[in-house]
């Protein structure tokens, strides 16, 4: 199984981050290992020695074929079921890696950096590209998103992995996170939501 995240794919967060709104010319793609995965509400313990962890929320797509070079307008076929995942980064890390123009994938994929949720059929919910989600954190919305929002649509992400990837089924991809971001505490609650359907649920220790 292979996990792919999507960075700077929302223009609000890449304001966010960098102080200016910027559309990338191609997706930012980088991997997180299997052993990232945390899944089952399962808690999250956070690595204070990293620093600063931020939370990302995100729509995380499940593939359900196997191919490469799939064609953006047969994309659709090769997912099954959407979620919301966090998409955990050790922000601390991550900026002092990118100023010395280091990759910054430590900064994503150390253990339970990509939080799953329960997943939800792609016909029991309206049109992929256009979900509302939502992450509250102890009761209170920290982030709402908009999959219409996306710079590259889900469709588009799937036709441009595959060109360097083949997807198999089972891979999961994080497609970006909108603004609101920030840091994670000790016994924080986070919950999840699609189309305000509660899909996410854990603590953080």
């Amino acid at each position: 199984m292979k996990i792919f995240g999507i960075g700077m794919n929302y223009l609000q967060h890449n304001k966010e981050l960098d102080g200016t709104l910027y559309k990338t010319e191609e997706p930012v793609v980088f991997t997180k290992p299997d052993s990232a995965l945390l899944k089952n509400g399962k808690p999250f313990f956070i690595p204070d020695w990293m620093g600063r962890v931020d939370y990302e929320a995100e729509l995380v797509v499940r593939i359900s074929k196997m191919n490469r070079n799939i064609a953006e307008r047969f994309a659709h076929r090769y997912y099954d079921a959407v979620t919301v995942g966090i998409d955990f980064t050790a922000r601390d890390l991550q900026r002092r890696l990118r100023q010395q123009g280091q990759p910054w994938d430590l900064s994503k994929g150390f253990d339970g950096a990509a939080v799953l949720g329960q997943w939800v059929p792609v016909e029991q919910l309206p049109d992929a590209g256009r979900l509302h989600f939502h992450l509250d954190i102890n009761g209170q919305t920290v982030q709402q998103g908009f999959s219409g929002d996306m710079v590259f649509s889900i469709d588009q992400i799937i036709a441009y992995v595959s060109r360097f990837c083949t997807l198999k089924t089972g891979d999961l991809i994080y497609t970006g996170t909108p603004a609101g971001t920030g840091p994670v505490n000790i016994n924080d609650h986070l919950t999840g939501f699609i189309e305000g359907r509660k899909v996410l649920e854990f603590n953080c220790k």
